[in-house]
């Protein structure tokens, strides 16, 4: 045989089995440009490697379904190119104490050990501090304020999840772009509760910090009293009408801070559904795009109306 000969039989067979490896490509759903991402987030109770100590919590926060309804919500909202694993167990890396992301984005730890110190500080204030008019009372106990409280965490630990797997891009300290995800999440889609737990809670673990130190100081997070204050002005600009007389009138928002909130909400707002708008999934995507138009417009109207008290808020100061 000639070397033409075996050559053009190499290529013939070299083709069929390309085509084959195609064929199953397609019938796979591969990776061919064009696919949308098939990503998903999944949460795990990895029973087994819980404490005993730490079972009860564990069935508190199984039981409100708090993490799997974040997880439902991007699922549903976001094509991602890669899945994401959030692990409820105590065998966690070296050195981790609290819920934490994995740099790549694929596998959040939520220990159940951190979630029992979230349930002793929830307890506290259930039992200490008294009940805000604006914070449901049939809420105000001790498994509520953990389960709203770990909502709003997982929340910022889901934010961490998605400037890594989608590549965001981050003007700021990235702790301060998760705390705003966990209050555009959980405000829109879920409602004030889990921003005024984890204010109160935080505000209280701000209590037990005591003086603040150097260490605190020159965190990444934001000093923990903060933060605190973010997330109520977050959760009063998005709705002022409702927000301004029980959080800013009874003392929780201080006055100074309030007249900042509504644009700092629509920004937030608008920034993330910007952000997140390459990545819709398909059959999530209209509703979304809807989102950011009015965000966007909303943002405007904000920018408008605090030009115009602008000197006001200035002169009064």
């Amino acid at each position: 045989m000639s070397s033409g000969g075996y050559s053009t039989l190499v290529r013939t067979a070299m083709a069929g089995a390309l085509l084959v490896i195609g064929f199953a490509l397609v019938s796979c759903g591969g990776d061919d440009e064009g696919d949308e991402p098939t990503g998903k987030v999944t949460v795990v109770y990895e029973d087994a490697e819980i404490a005993p100590k730490n079972r009860r919590v564990v069935e508190v926060i199984r039981k409100s379904r708090v993490l799997e309804q974040a997880a439902d919500w991007v699922n549903t909202s976001l094509a991602l190119p890669h899945d994401l694993a959030v692990k409820v167990t105590d065998k966690v890396p070296p050195g981790v104490e609290d819920a934490v992301t994995q740099p790549d984005g694929r596998t959040i730890y939520v220990p159940p050990e951190f979630l029992t110190k979230v349930e002793g500080v929830a307890t506290d204030v259930a039992k200490t501090v008294e009940r805000p008019a604006v914070f449901p009372q049939d809420e105000y106990n001790a498994d509520d304020l953990t389960a709203l409280s770990t909502q709003f965490i997982f929340g910022h630990e889901l934010g961490h999840a998605l400037q890594r797997q989608l590549m965001l891009a981050n003007l700021g300290l990235e702790e301060d772009a998760a705390d705003g995800f966990a209050s555009f999440y959980t405000v829109n889609e879920v409602g004030p509760a889990p921003s005024l737990a984890a204010a109160l809670v935080f505000d209280e673990l701000a209590r037990k910090e005591g003086t603040t130190t150097l260490e605190g100081l020159s965190s990444d997070h934001p000093v923990t009293q903060a933060r605190v204050f973010n997330f109520l002005c977050y959760l009063e600009g998005s709705d002022p009408k409702k927000y301004e007389g029980p959080l800013v009138g009874a003392g929780y928002l201080p006055k100074t801070r309030a007249p900042l909130c509504p644009q700092a909400w629509a920004m937030l707002d608008q920034g993330w559904w910007t952000q997140l708008q390459p990545h819709f999934a398909a059959a999530f995507k209209k509703e979304g795009d809807k989102n950011q138009e009015d965000a966007r417009a909303h943002l405007i109207a904000e920018t408008k109306a605090f030009a115009e008290k602008l000197d006001e808020l200035r002169s009064g100061q």
